[in-house]
């Protein structure tokens, strides 16, 4: 069990963590025809554009209620009412979805009335579904923002129905999973003969596929019948602990049942999804998981002669952190652990510690390590400590195809572990041929504690030692 660290700075001095309005916007952008606006400063929209944009390195999709000084302290509701019907009449997206910030939040605005007030003057405005959560930026981070969205999404869509479909199942995907992932997870539930409605499908949106033509909202992703129908599923699996609030209201709601997976990267967390699918629809497992799994074996067992003893130092938000983290433990290293927000699952981290802190505590924890593992943002400390650095999380700015990377199920886990062993494999020394020749004697000598030595090669004894210790066998 770890013991969770609070911060004890007044400040964050080299963040860590995305705001969680960040992580509400990217959840609505994984809803089809949906348009995600913050609820503040131009910069506040600016900030997490540019950061997506980055990232994904594709179109995004983002709205603001340009809030100013004077706005902010006489109150927000005439800015939102102009934007939405701005965004109706220019763009008319079936959702809209408001996330909060710092700044509206610590004026106190009251965004619900105001919704109710702006429905009120505008009938036209029925046809397009506005949710709106709140996200201050100094509360949680990047996965509560997420978390937030997701449960409002569930709560304004899903009604409970007295038909069921028997081979559909809700996927209530965390914000750790990437777009490869996520269609990862909807191959393995399909080769089960069921069908996925993922919530929210950022694999839709943000795969990086070319439009047929432009649009000003998302590209894809769940569709408005999808979410309506969200209760006609015989079973729910929520991906992340950050999903069960969704899964418990979605429950509550509907009736659908759930079970919550905490992670869906290594064998055995892979082998519960898989036996969990099998046992829903009744089916063994295919043919095609069952070599796949013998891959990840393969692999995990080769992999593991080059990971096992390694420290690794790690940042990432609490539900990535456990994936990545579980599974290093489980392939031999040593962890060492920043997250950058509370979650019931950092205590049972079979670990000394996590500090709940900034990318300048991870690099105090760094010191020594052997590998570090974060966003983007920790490329300079990795320089700085002179480590091997694997990207993983938002942002990935200077790496492509991020999110393309796939660290669940079999194949997920097989690549991960390889990219580990790689990883240290390109640290290690390779013998050339300057590394066979014997030092001369009096180096010999010294460097054996032998003091016996006469002239070159007559002490065979200390040059028969040298060159064994600089013989590397690979």
């Amino acid at each position: 069990m770890a013991q969770v660290l609070n911060p004890g700075k007044a400040c964050s001095v080299n963040p860590l963590k995305m705001s969680a309005p960040i992580g509400a916007a990217l959840a609505f952008m994984g809803l089809q025809h949906c348009l995600p606006t913050l609820h503040g400063s131009q910069g506040c929209t600016s900030f997490g554009l540019v950061l997506f944009v980055r990232h994904f390195r594709e179109m995004i999709p983002m709205q603001t209620t340009a809030m100013s000084e004077v706005t902010t302290i006489l109150g927000g509701m005439d800015n939102i009412e102009q934007t939405i019907v701005n965004i109706w009449k220019r763009n008319q997206p079936s959702i809209l979805g408001i996330a909060s910030t710092g700044l509206t939040e610590t004026k106190g605005d009251d965004v619900d009335a105001y919704l109710k007030l702006i429905a009120q003057k505008h009938p036209e405005l029925a046809d397009m579904h506005i949710l709106y959560v709140s996200t201050p930026d100094y509360v949680g981070a990047f996965q509560d923002g997420w978390s937030k969205a997701v449960l409002k999404i569930v709560q304004h869509f899903a009604q409970p129905v007295s038909v069921r479909h028997a081979r559909r199942v809700n996927v209530l995907a965390g914000s750790h999973l990437t777009p490869g992932d996520l269609q990862e997870i909807r191959d393995i539930v399909e080769l089960f003969g069921l069908e996925a409605v993922i919530v929210p499908d950022i694999s839709g949106s943000l795969d990086g596929h070319i439009p047929d033509d432009f649009t000003p909202t998302t590209l894809g992703g769940t569709t408005l019948e999808q979410l309506q129908t969200l209760g006609t599923a015989r079973y729910t699996l929520a991906i992340g602990e950050q999903m069960r609030p969704a899964a418990q209201a979605l429950e509550a709601q509907c009736g659908v049942p759930y079970r919550l997976f905490e992670r869906l990267t290594g064998l055995a967390a892979s082998d519960d999804f898989v036996q969990c699918l099998s046992e829903l629809t009744g089916t063994p497992v295919p043919m095609k998981l069952r070599r796949q799994r013998s891959q990840c074996q393969d692999a995990m067992l080769d992999a593991h002669f080059y990971t096992g003893g390694k420290t690794v130092a790690i940042g990432a938000e609490p539900d990535m952190l456990w994936s990545y983290g579980q599974f290093l433990l489980e392939m031999g290293c040593d962890l060492r652990a920043v997250t950058t927000t509370h979650s019931p699952l950092l205590a049972q981290l079979p670990i000394e510690q996590v500090q709940i802190g900034d990318l300048e505590d991870l690099e105090v924890l760094a010191q020594g390590c052997d590998l570090l593992l974060t966003h983007s943002h920790g490329r300079q400390l990795a320089e700085r400590l002179h480590l091997p650095f694997i990207r993983i999380g938002i942002p990935t700015f200077d790496r492509i195809g991020a999110a393309h990377k796939i660290s669940v199920g079999y194949r997920g886990t097989r690549d991960l572990a390889f990219e580990l062993a790689n990883t240290f494999l390109a640290q290690s020394h390779e013998p050339a041929p300057d590394h066979w020749y014997p030092a001369p004697a009096s180096e010999a000598g010294a460097a054996t504690g032998c003091n016996s030595c006469t002239p070159a090669g007559s002490c065979h004894s200390a040059s028969d030692m040298h060159l064994e210790s600089t013989v590397h066998f690979s």
